[in-house]
């Protein structure tokens, strides 16, 4: 599997770490349910079958953070973002909604 980093160009996977699924939050620690809310956070997780975003480290690289879509089935990589740049567009949603 080869991740096409937006800094670096393609890349071999053995320059990226790994780190989870991009898709979940942590909850507010002042929220009524909260020790609900942390035990689903750390424990439950979904198994998609199809299209999954995550967080890639690119260590061996330009030490960036990547949210990367792969589909699970078949390793197929259909996209590659800068967290960071994925972090600006929520905060930036948020504030639209507010």
């Amino acid at each position: 599997m080869r991740i096409t980093c937006p800094c670096c160009g393609e890349r071999s996977l053995d320059e990226f770490v790994y780190h989870g699924d991009a898709t979940v939050r942590r909850p507010d620690a002042s929220a009524p349910d909260a020790m609900t809310q942390f035990t689903n956070y750390v424990f439950i997780r979904a198994n998609p079958a199809g299209a999954h975003r995550e967080l890639w480290y690119h260590s061996a690289g330009c030490h960036a953070w990547l949210v990367v879509t792969r589909v699970v089935a078949t390793h197929t990589i259909v996209g590659v973002e800068l967290a960071r740049d994925v972090a600006a567009r929520r905060v930036h949603e948020n504030r639209e909604v507010a």
